[in-house]
């Protein structure tokens, strides 16, 4: 008996199981929340040059105006100088990082041939507060020679998440599921609402870094917290759909970005929205597996008990029975296959073994590289998505409503026709989108937002398969490493994306194109793995290797120790 055995006896997701699930799975829309808050945080508005004394006259080309105020609006960089007149008679050109002084003007006119003086701002600016009130861009002056500040938030913050997923997953191997998630929900709270009173730019830097780790902890804990909660039936779904709350999250912040244009208040109410969870999150019990991990059988018993009566049905498991398996030739099969894993671990274990042979190394290297542009596409379609023109809350807004289905069509596909065949083509259907909007008319603005849709809907399909689907291309006894290393890849990928994004202003099209570029590739890389759909999971390098190209035979004990595959898989989403 193995401990997924729990799933048969007392239902693979129920209603015990579905009340734990839907509490934890409430507080990652904290998570996207956070992850993507920064759109409208660092949001730069209009700003042009400004100077000290009384202005009277303004002229914009052919507009004019009383005050800088009136014409600010209509301002665009690079589109010439804002013309002003004091009550000094002074008459100054403004731009976005300088101003010049018109010396000795005939009259008031828009154009001017005669010498001027031209001086730095000098931290003086106008910002157009017509559609953002404050942002920290405002408050510090985050523009001309600082906008590298502005642009360093994301970058720090998904550095914060990289760092966040080590500590915090193995932290939680070591105290517990539970713990992790309590407290990393209880300073999502506390350090968002101190990251609200931040009095200057390094203050905000750190605590969103300290935030940003936290928030990935939350994320990669409770992944494996619903993962060990529910049977392997519904484990696709359950683990996909975790996806799907962070999905709302990224539509909370659409919302309050419309509703909230003051950045201190925008941020403390974004902290609150899952402020909830804090009220019943101290009363989720450790998972099973964990409990029965460490020994703790009587923890364990009483919660089988609860989970048996809450579900309506009798418990006859035993918490000490489940780690006890028969015997052949006076061996128990449990001791046998703990000793050959071990033995396994210790001569095999390294992440050379990822590169072992050359199809096991082709492997490696298209894994890895769908983990690293299904998060760059990810976050470069919702980050990006506030520059496509049109509304830019609708269209994040959008962004994350066209993630919900994506997930549903994944599950559906990939249990019908297969890993691959839902993986490679998702990544194609993302690379031919990026390269349509770049040949799209700029006038043909609802096109170009249907065309980014597109795209984000087919990577987040290719992103959240690729966690089960890296589980089942590696053996038992490099699977958590494989699952571990792809994960790393996703993350330098987050936080390449906030640059590639930056990328916007050399050309408006390149990190489409550099998304759709590497997203067909890799998408026709693809197309050369093995296909698991249906293949048990492997045991042995052998075994793993002979995928896709010969029948995998199992061995006795690897059939009878589906539940053990389980567990490699709880630990290798642990790992990750």
């Amino acid at each position: 008996m193995t401990v997924e055995r729990i799933f048969d006896e007392l239902g693979h997701f129920k209603r015990f199981q579905a009340c734990l699930y839907f509490a934890a799975v409430f507080q990652s829309i904290s998570c996207g929340i956070h992850y993507l808050a920064s759109v409208f945080l660092v949001e730069t508005p209009n700003f042009v040059c400004n100077i000290s004394g009384n202005i009277t006259d303004v002229l914009l080309g052919n507009l004019t105006g009383l005050t800088v105020e009136e014409v600010l609006p209509f301002f665009k960089a690079g589109s010439g100088p804002m013309v002003v007149r004091t009550t000094e008679g002074q008459q100054w050109e403004l731009s976005r990082c300088q101003r010049a002084l018109r010396l000795d003007p005939l009259d008031f006119a828009y154009l001017f041939s005669g010498n001027k003086t031209v001086e730095a701002c000098a931290g003086n600016f106008l910002y157009d507060h017509s559609e953002v009130q404050q942002s920290i861009v405002t408050d510090w002056d985050l523009v001309c020679e600082k906008d590298w500040l502005a642009k360093l938030c994301q970058p720090t913050f998904m550095f914060g998440v990289l760092i966040g997923a080590l500590v915090f997953g193995d932290i939680a191997d070591r105290v517990g599921r539970v713990r992790i998630l309590m407290f990393t929900s209880l300073c999502q709270f506390v350090v968002g609402v101190c990251v609200a009173l931040s009095g200057n730019y390094y203050v905000f830097i750190v605590l969103r870094f300290l935030l940003a780790m936290v928030s990935s902890g939350y994320l990669v804990v409770v992944f494996v917290y619903v993962t060990e909660f529910t049977g392997i039936r519904v484990r696709t779904w359950t683990s996909m759909h975790v996806h799907a709350a962070f999905a709302v999250g990224v539509m909370v912040v659409a919302l309050m970005g419309y509703l909230v244009r003051v950045w201190w208040i925008y941020q403390i109410i974004l902290s609150l929205c899952t402020s909830p969870f804090l009220l019943f999150c101290w009363k989720f019990p450790e998972t099973p597996f964990y409990l029965i991990a460490k020994g703790r059988f009587q923890d364990a018993q009483t919660l089988l008990d609860t989970i048996a009566r809450v579900n309506g049905l009798e418990c006859r498991l035993r918490a000490e029975d489940l780690l006890e398996t028969t015997e052949q030739n006076g061996v128990p099969l449990l001791e046998q296959e703990t000793g050959q894993q071990n033995e396994n671990v210790e001569k095999k274990q390294s992440i050379l073994d990822l590169f072992r042979t050359w199809r096991m190394a082709w492997r490696t290297l298209t894994v890895w590289s769908i983990w690293f542009i299904g998060s760059l596409g990810y976050y470069v379609f919702s980050l990006g998505s506030v520059n496509l023109g049109g509304n830019q809350y609708v269209n994040l807004f959008l962004a994350g409503a066209v993630e919900l289905p994506s997930y549903l069509v994944g599950c559906y596909a990939m249990d019908r026709i297969g890993r691959k065949k839902t993986c490679a083509p998702a990544l194609l259907l993302a690379g031919v989108a990026c390269m349509l909007i770049i040949v799209v008319p700029g006038d043909i603005e609802p096109l170009a937002i249907a065309l980014s849709m597109t795209g984000k809907f087919a990577i987040a399909i290719a992103f959240g398969l690729i966690y089960l689907y890296s589980c089942e291309l590696y053996p038992t006894v490099i699977r958590s490493l494989a699952v571990g290393s792809g994960s790393m890849m996703c993350r330098v990928g987050s936080v390449v994306a906030p640059f590639c994004v930056y990328l916007a202003e050399v050309w408006t099209f390149l990190p489409q194109l550099i998304v759709g570029i590497l997203a067909f590739v890799i998408g026709v890389l693809t197309l050369l793995l093995p296909e698991t759909l249906g293949q048990p999971l492997t045991t042995t390098m052998e075994e793993a290797e002979a995928l896709g190209r010969a029948p995998v035979k199992k061995s006795a004990l690897s059939t009878k120790g589906a539940g053990g595959d389980g567990l490699e898989m709880k630990r290798a989403a642990s790992e990750a």
